[in-house]
């Protein structure tokens, strides 16, 4: 499994954020094939991390690809400022 985080900083609109992502860029990276998860976290202060994992690496390197473009064209005048990515392979799991 392959794995990207997004951390945004200085968000103006959190819930606006979140509620356009939920609508809009989720469900374009969900059928992507090997699509796994998606979720979006508020951190306070401003931060939002994204954090989406993917069965291989294209497809993770395809959704950051996919994020920039939808924030672009969609969220940036709340979100400025460009994301921390760090992306790669799963080393170790375990789900409950």
């Amino acid at each position: 499994m392959y794995v990207a985080v997004r951390r945004f900083e200085d968000v103006r609109d959190s819930q606006k954020v979140a509620q356009v992502a939920k609508e809009g860029f989720v469900p374009i990276i969900s059928e992507m094939p090997g699509f796994v998860a998606h979720y979006t976290v508020d951190a306070g202060d401003g931060v939002l991390v994204g954090i989406s994992v993917f069965e291989h690496k294209d497809a993770e390197e395809q959704s950051t690809f996919r994020a920039g473009e939808f924030v672009a064209e969609h969220l940036a005048p709340l979100m400025p400022n460009p994301p921390q990515v760090t992306a790669g392979e799963v080393v170790v799991y375990k789900a409950g």
